[in-house]
């Protein structure tokens, strides 16, 4: 007999009807428990859709959304409607993004469970990843979480309407567990029987396998202060048998959806225009303009020597230099590169957007703009870390190598979509090399003299910090993908990010997850309470998570600046 799928509680599964047009999107309906079964449904029917929902909503309109202001990649600055870079996040905010990263991992689990009915290894293996993408996000925005007992109200035999909020080291092992059972399947090369249907690898199981690896890697290094678990054991066994565990080696292989912008595969912002998505909202923070722009004083031997930008983004110097990077991100005002401050009082609003910078519309908003789960260029800085710290072997030399390799991959990987600037740039080699360069490298220290450089922006060489270089530039690899810049800056404290004079909100601090929701404390009182007390604080923005920099060490690298 087919069995009926019970729903209950707010993370209720969310089925997919998916829309015949571009213009639709695919909407989201609430599923009848007394008249769908079970066996009308199989585990392709509930890929599609909760793949694609989950690159539009999850990542490309977080990416755009929560992480650019909570990372200061963007300053929303359309005025009071949303206020996020000034930590203005109350419960309503909690609850949806509770509730998105709760439905897409329900559905990858009710994937998971039709898998294993119909018998298909292949959609079992692709459902597994696709729970602890869902759910790692989901214990790295709130920290504690149910995961053993999450997805039980529908079990009709035993449901559990109050599942155990499990100690986010207890997730991360579950989800390393996922991630291993993941790979024993892939190993098998099973059959991806719908290649249509896919527009994340195809049909290709072993990439699939090594994006799931490369993916373990990512949770392991989130975890790595965290001395019980062992990290370096881990990462060491993944890295010395390649066959067992492969992983991405090159942008070919990045964890990447393309849309073909026909039909109902289109990017999130297929029908936003410009102005509603930067003119008069998003401005690029001053913290990635930094980062990335040289402003010099000319000398009178033809050189130039940097100078610093204040505050408010201007300089007394004049232009001399850019990430190549950043013009494919970003579109400078006819002022030049100028960002604006995040967080800033709303009286000082006006001065801060005054010829701000904004996103390059062209090329982010654009139909077919490809979802990045994961790229290349992050497992390497993930193994720069490793081996700097000896988590793996190598020490410095490898910890360079694996650096260097992912600053061109990052690189790389943008070049291509320059061509959709208005201003149309293209990544060449000699840039790749020059942003690398070292202090006095011969081929380039001409060029560095007059760009008002002692050595290039990414020189590994010329920086005594090696991880905080690390972390930086991995931040600058991780623009939008998802929210992954915001859960590196909470583990590296890197970049050191300033915080605004109207960040009253936060009581001036950055936020080190979010809050549960209303709605969650009422149904489930004793689970959460219980773990707000191992989290060491009460139920705000300010209690930090337990692999955080600030859980570790009491403390976090943000400076408050009045």
């Amino acid at each position: 007999m087919l069995k009926k799928i019970l729903y209950t509680g707010s993370a209720a599964i969310a089925l997919t009807a998916i829309a015949t047009s571009c213009t639709g999107d695919f909407e989201e309906t609430n599923v009848n428990p007394n008249t769908l079964l079970v066996g009308q449904l199989q585990p392709y029917s509930v890929f599609e859709p909760n793949l694609y929902t989950a690159a539009k909503t999850p990542w490309t309109n977080y990416t755009w959304f929560w992480n650019d202001e909570l990372a200061q990649y963007t300053s929303f600055s359309g005025g009071s409607t949303r206020e996020e870079n000034r930590y203005k996040i109350g419960d309503s905010n909690w609850s949806s993004v509770w509730s998105q990263y709760c439905n897409r991992a329900n559905n990858a689990q009710h994937m998971y469970e039709l898998s294993v009915e119909h018998k298909v290894p292949a959609t079992e293996a692709i459902a597994l990843t696709l729970k602890v993408l869902f759910m790692s996000n989901l214990t790295d925005m709130f920290g504690d979480i149910p995961y053993k007992e999450a997805f039980k109200g529908r079990d009709e035999e035993n449901p559990i309407e109050n599942p155990r909020f499990e100690p986010q080291k207890e997730v991360y092992e579950d989800m390393f567990a996922d991630l291993e059972k993941a790979n024993e399947i892939y190993a098998t090369a099973p059959t991806f029987a719908k290649k249509e249907l896919a527009l994340m690898y195809g049909g290709d199981m072993q990439k699939r396998q090594q994006y799931t690896n490369t993916d373990d890697r990512r949770r392991l290094m989130r975890v790595s202060g965290r001395t019980e678990m062992n990290v370096g054991v881990k990462m060491t066994e993944i890295l010395n048998d390649s066959k067992k565990y492969p992983i991405i080696i090159s942008n070919d292989e990045n964890a990447t959806v393309k849309w073909t912008g026909l039909n109902k595969y289109c990017s999130y912002f297929e029908t936003t225009t410009k102005n509603d998505f930067t003119s008069s909202a998003y401005h690029i923070a001053q913290q990635v303009i930094k980062m990335t722009t040289v402003f010099a004083k000319m000398n009178g031997d033809g050189t130039s020597t940097r100078v610093f930008q204040y505050d408010d983004g201007t300089s007394d110097g004049v232009f001399r230099y850019e990430d190549p990077r950043l013009p494919i991100w970003a579109v400078a005002s006819d002022f030049g590169w100028k960002g604006c401050i995040a967080g800033c009082n709303p009286a000082d609003r006006g001065d801060s957007n005054k010829n701000a910078a904004q996103l390059n519309y062209p090329v982010l908003a654009r139909i077919d703009f490809p979802v990045t789960f994961m790229e290349f260029s992050e497992i390497n800085f993930i193994a720069a870390e490793a081996a700097q710290r000896g988590l793996i072997p190598g020490g410095e030399e490898a910890a360079k190598q694996y650096y260097e390799e992912g600053v061109r991959a990052s690189m790389r990987r943008w070049s291509p979509e320059g061509a959709y600037s208005e201003r149309k740039t293209e990544i060449t080699e000699d840039q790749i090399n020059f942003y690398l360069a070292a202090k006095n490298d011969p081929l380039y220290i001409d060029a560095l003299k007059v760009m008002g450089l002692d050595c290039g922006l990414g020189s590994w060489d010329s920086n005594d910090n090696k991880l905080q270089l690390i972390a930086e530039q991995k931040y600058l690899a991780l623009f939008w993908v998802g929210m992954e810049a915001y859960h590196e800056i909470r583990r590296t404290g890197y970049p050191i990010l300033r915080i605004g004079d109207g960040t009253d909100y936060n009581d001036y601090e950055y936020p080190q997850r979010f809050g549960y929701c209303n709605t969650t404390v009422a149904n489930n009182r004793a689970q959460v309470d219980e773990a707000l007390a191992r989290l060491g604080g009460i139920n705000d923005m300010k209690t930090p998570v337990w692999w955080s920099q600030k859980a570790i060490t009491g403390k976090f690298n943000s400076v408050y600046t009045k």
